[in-house]
């Protein structure tokens, strides 16, 4: 059985003078979001503050356990199930989403004259997905 994959395009963030961050644009619950893509990520995560736009706040859940990662010794955290999360054609229904404050990440964009990112996409999917990312195309290929 042929395995189909989706192909999304990418957009490269000049990060400074030699750096570079890759976004690629995602639609949460049916609205249009920007990530980050973070192969060092563990976890797919999104900011608790502009997860407001695509979600009721009175859904979210505080979690006992401290995220580590993104800068930072460790950060309260909190969850949401997101109705749903669309990269390309990859649909997932009911993803429990982790909430951060990626404030820093967005305060920093800001300041380069980018865009805010809406989230971070991470290993979980990635791996899942067997993502692979063709630089010279800029695009990111996820099997669905």
């Amino acid at each position: 059985m042929l395995k189909r994959s989706s192909i999304i395009d990418l957009e490269v963030l000049t990060i400074e003078d030699d750096g570079s961050h890759l976004i690629c644009k995602a639609k949460i619950n049916g609205k249009n979001a920007r990530i980050l893509i973070d192969t060092g990520a563990s976890r797919s995560v999104f900011d608790q503050e502009r997860i407001r736009l695509f979600v009721n706040e009175k859904s979210f859940i505080q979690n006992e356990k401290l995220s580590t990662g993104l800068g930072t010794n460790s950060m309260p955290t909190s969850s949401v199930t997101l109705k749903s999360l669309k990269i390309g054609d990859l649909k997932i229904d009911d993803f429990l989403a982790i909430l951060l404050d990626l404030q820093h990440v967005n305060v920093t964009y800001g300041t380069l004259g980018h865009e805010a990112i809406d989230g971070v996409l991470g290993n979980d999917i990635l791996l899942k997905h067997k993502a692979v990312i063709d630089y010279n195309k800029k695009i990111l290929k996820l099997r669905l």
